[in-house]
Parts: structure tokens; sequence; C-alpha cells
């Protein structure tokens, strides 16, 4: 009888010391593993979050967070020559491309909302902006009622077209809203006269008027007309893919070596022209590094 209970003891422990079998990998994991590839999307100036350098290569704040993320997937795939393909998106088309699984995850100046959580996924929080606009300095225009009946230009696709379209309904602003097609573009139209100003996050803003040809002839409007959280959009209902780039982040912000990236971008000269962008981290950047979330409520980050 004692022999029956020591075997049936050691049958009881082997069965614990199994362990549970791998899930089975799903969704953009699965697509990963069985093709060896990631897809990453980048812009061509959203400075300095994703954009071409002087070799035509992507670069940014954005990318560099992204390559954090592609190194958990080779290591969580165990795929260490994971091939990274780089695919450019503008703001029109990246939630598109996202969405029918071009790309696997975006890396740019994506603001994180409730309507875009329709149709896409978003990381924890990588950046906060504001709201403004920037003009011509001989101009002296720094508010909204400075621009009243005044033509004015926002970049198609972004979420700052709806925004403006509001502010000019809602104050009876009377401007004449304009689009262009990126963010060079809707400067440019500025810059040649086509538009009084240009609205944009504040730190795109900041990237394209210290890479212009002539810095010191603008000027960024002494409002901010909201809080918004940057994030990378990954596909929607990928809940295991979600969670392996929400880790990475969080792992890399808690480490501290988030600190050395945002220097490297916001506090240092980038390339190709050596500018220094001189934005300082906000107290709201500092809360969501210290205690990550994926809100697209403003409200979290004051």
């Amino acid at each position: 009888m004692l022999h029956i209970a020591r075997l049936l003891a050691l049958g009881l422990s082997i069965v614990i010391a199994t362990p549970a079998p791998a899930q089975p990998l799903t969704g953009v994991l699965k697509r990963i593993k069985d093709s060896g590839e990631i897809t990453l999307g980048h812009r061509d100036a959203s400075v300095p979050f994703s954009y071409l350098d002087d070799k035509q290569q992507p670069v940014g704040y954005s990318m560099d967070l992204c390559l954090r993320v592609v190194d958990a997937v080779k290591a969580e795939l165990k795929l260490p020559a994971l091939k990274v393909i780089y695919n450019p998106v503008t703001s029109a088309n990246r939630i598109p491309l996202i969405a029918n699984g071009t790309i696997e995850l975006e890396c740019g100046s994506t603001v994180n909302n409730v309507e875009r959580q329709a149709q896409v996924a978003f990381s924890d929080t990588t950046f906060i902006v504001s709201t403004r606009f920037i003009a011509k300095r001989d101009g002296n225009l720094k508010t909204l009622a400075d621009l009243r009946g005044k033509t004015v230009v926002c970049t198609a696709g972004t979420n700052t077209l709806a925004r403006v379209n509001g502010l000019n309904q809602k104050q009876n602003l009377g401007m004449t809203i304009l689009t262009g097609k990126d963010h060079a573009e809707s400067l440019l139209m500025v810059d040649s006269g086509r538009a009084a100003a240009f609205f944009e996050d504040d730190i795109l803003l900041t990237g394209l008027a210290a890479n212009s040809r002539d810095p010191a002839s603008w000027s960024i409007g002494a409002e901010a007309y909201s809080i918004d959280p940057y994030a990378l959009m990954l596909p929607r209902g990928d809940a295991a893919f979600k969670a392996l780039v929400d880790r990475a982040l969080v792992e890399y912000f808690r480490s501290g070596a988030i600190m050395a990236t945002y220097d490297k971008w916001f506090a240092k000269p980038i390339p190709p022209r050596g500018v220094t962008l001189n934005f300082p981290l906000s107290a709201p950047l500092r809360k969501a590094f210290a205690t990550p979330t994926d809100s697209p409520d403003p409200a979290s980050y004051e």
C-alpha cells in the first residue's frame, strides 16, 4: 500500500512539474513568425519623430522606440535574424495601412484618440503635445483672434483639421481652412503667402521651423488648444501583440533609458543639419513615463 502511495505521489509530482504547453501564435506575431519579417510604417518629414535623414533612411524618436519593440519581438519569437522592412506612410493612409495589415507598427507622430480607436489600437503613450499655430514673425499673429477672417492651413488626414474646423465654427472666426498634403506643403503655403498660419502639434511646428531655410522668420502662437497623447499605432484586437509592445516600452521607460533617447532627439543636435530643438521634457510626459497608460483622455495627463 505504501509503495502504491509513493507511485501515486510520484505521478502527481510529474504532472505538477510538467509545464503547460505554449499558447499557439495568432495574429500579428504569427504573421511575423511565418514570414520572418516585420514592417514598420514611417513618416518622411515628422521631425524629430520619424523622418528621412541625408541618406534617405528613416530616423527619429519614434523610430528608436519601434526598434526597441523589434528587439522584443526578436526575443519573443526567437528570431534574431528578423528582417525589418520600412514602409513610408502619410497622415492620410497610415490608419488604412495598419488596418489592412500592410504594416505591423506605425512609428510616427500619431495622436491616440477615441475616434481612431474604432479602427486601430495604440501602445502606451510615448509623447504629449499641444495644438498651436505657426506664422511668419513679421505678421505678429499670436492668438486665434488675430486669425479672424484669414486663410489658414492644416495637413490632410490629421486630427488637427477637425479641431480647427470646430474652433472656427464655435468662435465664429470666419477663417478659410485649406489643406496641405503633408506638413512640408502646409508650411510652404504659409511661407509663400497662401495662408496666414499653419495649425499642428507644437513639437512638429518647432521641428519644421528649426529645419526651414530661415528659422528666425517663424513664430509659434501663444495659445494651446489641446493636450494630446502620441503613441505607436498597431492593429486593433490583437491582445498578444499589444501586450508585447507595451511591455517593451514600459521596461524602457522604467529603466530610465528613455531619458537618453529624449535628450538625443529634443535637446541635442539632430540630423541632417545638426539643429537643436531645445524642447524641454514636460511634466505630463514625465508623468506618462512614470505611470504608463494608453488612455486617449487628455485629463489623464494633467
